[in-house]
């Protein structure tokens, strides 16, 4: 392999089947990942075409965005996430693609189950038509975010047509200190280089911090790769990636995945490899972080301040004015002490086993303060199969939190978990656009598990680095 190339664009050029007259490049996509929301269309296309899926061994479907989480009975309650369901199972079953249902112990969102189910694997493509599938970089994987007609190329041609964008490394050293997670790393980057800093970018997260997170945090920091604007983010494999995914239902086994590790190791970048921008952050500086506005790069250390307007650059400030109006914030309130009236655990950016159990091991032996609304919702079936093994859920059912069925739920509230009115959300999520929990004029405020979970006992925004797990309730 070519020295000096980066993991992006060595598999980029492994995956490149040619050159298009509109100077994109046409790649092969390894793995396609399919839900109940941006696929019928594109079947319907396929449909209208006299076109089958060329390739329904690659692609893998799971319902997650519109499911209830309260209850998951048949018929759907909701009419249309009724017929959006009956509809996948109808494309699924017609062309032949593996679907995990809520009939199946696989279940979830779509950007948990893949991973956990070794469908993810380091140099392959990755697309599905949901923006946050950079998830999956986490693996060494190129993931792309699509739509609707985009997912018909892939069912149709197993091949999309892309501009190859830039390369920027996010060089992260030092270690996290105790209460800062990777939720705090990703937001602080959103936060540094703006929601649109990234586009035209691929993001690298390298450094010694990086190195030092989990496969789950990793897979976190990831995530939110399309807040900051960019269209890729990533992590090179290593033991820890590799640990991971060794054993898992489609990774390869025995012999195969010996040989696979020795490939997976040789597309990584080098220490020679070549990038277009680089950003560093000092890890070891980084406090929790906490968004007070409407976008994710709205966010400042939960002991900071909101800006003054007249402090910000010239192109900030309409964006900051709205925010604090919509918010009913002023300029200079500090985060730390506003009130919250819902907590949401859960999502593909925080709906994890290990996000869980540091959740529960901060509520336990406490009470949900009695003003605040408190929902956790594992991210998959085999994250709550988990959970309920270790005892999680009587944890947070004892504390007062609903505990609920696999689905994405409140993140974007595409079922029936919403905000009702002006309540303000403590949330592990990912979003908090205007009316991304489901009410026009709710708020959210974006942060880790372990910020919810204390926000939700104390009824307002707390720093955990203060939240002893041997501290007194207060209701």
């Amino acid at each position: 392999m070519q020295q000096k190339k980066n993991l992006f664009n060595t598999v980029w050029d492994l995956h490149k089947v040619g050159t298009l007259e509109s100077g994109q490049d046409q790649i092969f996509i390894g793995l396609h990942l399919i839900h109940e929301v941006t696929s019928p269309q594109a079947f319907q296309m396929l449909e209208e075409r006299g076109l089958s899926v060329l390739h329904p061994e690659r692609t893998f479907a799971t319902v997650d965005h519109i499911v209830p989480t309260a209850n998951q009975e048949r018929p759907f309650k909701d009419r249309l996430a009724e017929e959006m369901m009956q509809a996948l199972e109808r494309n699924t079953r017609t062309h032949g693609i593996e679907f995990f249902g809520l009939h199946t112990d696989d279940q979830g969102i779509v950007h948990i189950i893949g991973p956990e189910l070794g469908l993810t694997q380091p140099g392959m493509t990755i697309a599905c038509g949901d923006s946050h599938t950079s998830t999956h970089g986490a693996f060494g994987a190129i993931a792309f975010g699509i739509g609707t007609s985009q997912i018909r190329d892939v069912l149709a041609t197993q091949t999309m047509a892309l501009s190859r964008p830039r390369v920027r490394k996010i060089n992260v050293t030092g270690s996290l200190q105790p209460g800062v997670y990777a939720k705090d790393i990703i937001l602080r980057i959103i936060a540094d280089l703006g929601v649109n800093g990234g586009i035209g970018y691929a993001y690298e997260y390298n450094g010694e911090a990086i190195r030092q997170l989990s496969m789950e945090e990793r897979m976190t920091i990831c995530n939110m790769s399309i807040e900051g604007g960019a269209r890729v983010g990533y992590i090179n494999p290593d033991e820890t990636t590799f640990d991971y995914l060794r054993g898992r239902r489609y990774a390869p086994r025995g012999e195969a995945f010996e040989r696979a590790t020795e490939y997976w190791r040789q597309i990584a970048s080098g220490d020679d490899a070549e990038y277009d921008d680089v950003y560093e952050l000092d890890a070891t500086s980084l406090k929790p972080m906490v968004t007070w506005g409407i976008t994710p790069g709205q966010a400042i250390p939960v002991d900071g301040r909101m800006p003054t307007l007249k402090d910000l650059p010239r192109d900030d400030q309409d964006i900051a004015e709205k925010a604090l109006s919509h918010m009913g914030f002023a300029e200079r309130d500090p985060i730390l002490g506003k009130k919250i009236d819902v907590a949401f655990i859960g999502s593909c950016t925080n709906g994890r086993i290990s996000d869980l159990r540091e959740a529960a091991r901060l509520v336990q032996g406490r009470r949900v303060a009695r003003s605040v609304r408190a929902m956790v919702v594992p991210g998959s079936k085999r994250v709550a199969i988990q959970a309920e093994r270790e005892g999680l859920h009587r944890i947070f059912e004892e504390a007062g939190f609903e505990w609920r069925g696999a689905g994405c739920s409140m993140c974007l509230a595409m079922n029936p978990d919403k905000l009702e009115g002006r309540e303000i959300s403590a949330s592990s999520s990912n979003r908090n656009f205007v009316g991304r929990q489901g009410s026009p004029t709710g708020r959210t405020l974006l942060m880790s598990p372990a910020m919810v979970a204390a926000a939700a006992i104390e009824g307002e925004v707390v720093d955990v680095r203060d939240y002893a797990p041997q501290a007194g309730t207060r209701a």
